[in-house]
C-alpha cells in the first residue's frame, strides 16, 4: 500500500517513514501544504497521514480542500491538538479517524489497519493471480500455497504487478510508484529487484510469471 506522511517535525517524519517502510508499506513523506497538493494531483494513496500544523497553513483546510474536490481516499489526522472540539472539528471536517500525539507505533499500525478494512467494500484487500497470492492488509505472499518471504520493496514491486496483471508496465511507471520521487530509471537498481523477484516467485511456481519487454519495462503474465 502506498501512504502519504504530511508532517514538518524532522524527527517524527523520520521515525513514521522508517517504521512504515519496515511493515513493507511504500511511503511518501512532505512537510507542508503545497507539496501536499501536489502529490495528490499526481499518483492517489491508501491512506493519508495529516498534521493540523504545518508552516504554510493548517492541515484542517487542507482536509476541507480534498473533501470538496470529492478526494475519498481515509485520512488520519496526527495532531498535538488533544482536545475533544479539536477531535470533533477534524472528523467532521473529514478526517477517518484522529489520533493525538504522542502516540504508539503499534496503535498507529491498527488504526491504519481499520481504516483500509472500512475502505474494503470499494478496494480490494486480497490479490490473486496465478497461484500468486497477495494479502493486503497482512502483507504476506503465497505462491501454491506456500509462503514467500519478500523485502519491503520486493513486496511493493509484486504488488503493483499483482494490481495490474496482463499489463506492460513502463520502467518510469514503475520506479515512480515504488521509490515515490523521481527516480533516474537509466540505472539497473529496477532490474537487480525483478531479477531477485522473478527468482523467489518463478522458483517457487515453477513457471515463468514474468516477461521483459524490452525497451519499455515488464509484464506480469
Amino acid at each position: 500500500m502506498k501512504i502519504l506522511i504530511v508532517e514538518d517535525q524532522q524527527r517524527l517524519g523520520q521515525f513514521l517513514e522508517r517504521g512504515l517502510k519496515e511493515q513493507a508499506y511504500t511511503v511518501k513523506w512532505l512537510r507542508t501544504c503545497a507539496e501536499a497538493r501536489d502529490a495528490l494531483a499526481d499518483s492517489p494513496y491508501d491512506v493519508i497521514l495529516l498534521d493540523l500544523t504545518l508552516p504554510d497553513g493548517d492541515g484542517i483546510d487542507l482536509l476541507r480542500q480534498w473533501r470538496k474536490s470529492n478526494f475519498n481516499e481515509p485520512v488520519m489526522i496526527l495532531s498535538a491538538r488533544d482536545a475533544v472540539e479539536d477531535r470533533i472539528k477534524g472528523l467532521d471536517v473529514g478526517a477517518d479517524d484522529y489520533l493525538p500525539k504522542p502516540f504508539s507505533f503499534e496503535e498507529l499500525l491498527a488504526r491504519m489497519r481499520s481504516l483500509v478494512r472500512r475502505h474494503s467494500a470499494v478496494k480490494q484487500t486480497v490479490l490473486e493471480h496465478k497461484g500468486v497470492k497477495v494479502d493486503l492488509l497482512a502483507h504476506t505472499v503465497q505462491v501454491e500455497g506456500n509462503s514467500i518471504d519478500l523485502t519491503s520493496r520486493e513486496y511493493a514491486l509484486l504488488e503493483i504487478f499483482m494490481q495490474n496483471a496482463g499489463r506492460i508496465l513502463t520502467r518510469t511507471l514503475i520506479s515512480e510508484k515504488i521509490w515515490a520521487s523521481n527516480y533516474d530509471v537509466d540505472t539497473n537498481l529496477l532490474d537487480v529487484y525483478m531479477s531477485r523477484l522473478r527468482a523467489k516467485l518463478e522458483g517457487a511456481a515453477g513457471k515463468q510469471l514474468f516477461k521483459t519487454v524490452r525497451g519499455v519495462g515488464y509484464q506480469l503474465l
